[in-house]
């Protein structure tokens, strides 16, 4: 029998304008305490993006949305940040935030294949 992991994940979302707090889903972190895992992508639609609004920059939320996997994967580019430990790596990435890259909060599981979970997490729920 495969053991099962406990996972926590949270959802990276675009809110082209904070104050009307609409957003689009453009990413997917997934953490695992036990296992030592944290893994994020994302996918920025530059068409959703221009149906929403023409005032950012799709270049810049790129940019920014570079940074989840660079602190994910400890790339010492992520500074301080991406040298704590995978779980307070994960909190600072989902910490509340009032710009116009968020995350939802973190929502919790049981998988035996942390990859296969992810890729699924991934599918639904951003592509």
């Amino acid at each position: 029998m495969q053991e099962n992991h406990l996972y926590e994940y949270a959802v990276i979302r675009v809110v082209p304008k904070v104050e009307r707090e609409e957003f689009f889903n453009v990413g997917i972190i997934l953490f695992s305490k036990r296992s030592r895992y944290l893994k994020s992508r994302y996918y920025l639609n530059l068409e959703k993006l221009k149906l929403f609004t023409s005032e950012l920059d799709a270049d810049s939320i790129l940019e920014n949305l570079e940074v989840f996997d660079t602190i994910c994967s400890g790339n010492k580019k992520g500074g301080y940040i991406a040298s704590l430990d995978v779980a307070e790596r994960f909190r600072w990435l989902t910490a509340v935030r009032s710009t116009s890259i968020q995350t939802s909060r973190p929502h919790a599981g049981l998988s035996s294949d942390l990859d296969a979970t992810f890729e699924k997490l991934y599918t639904e729920l951003v592509l």
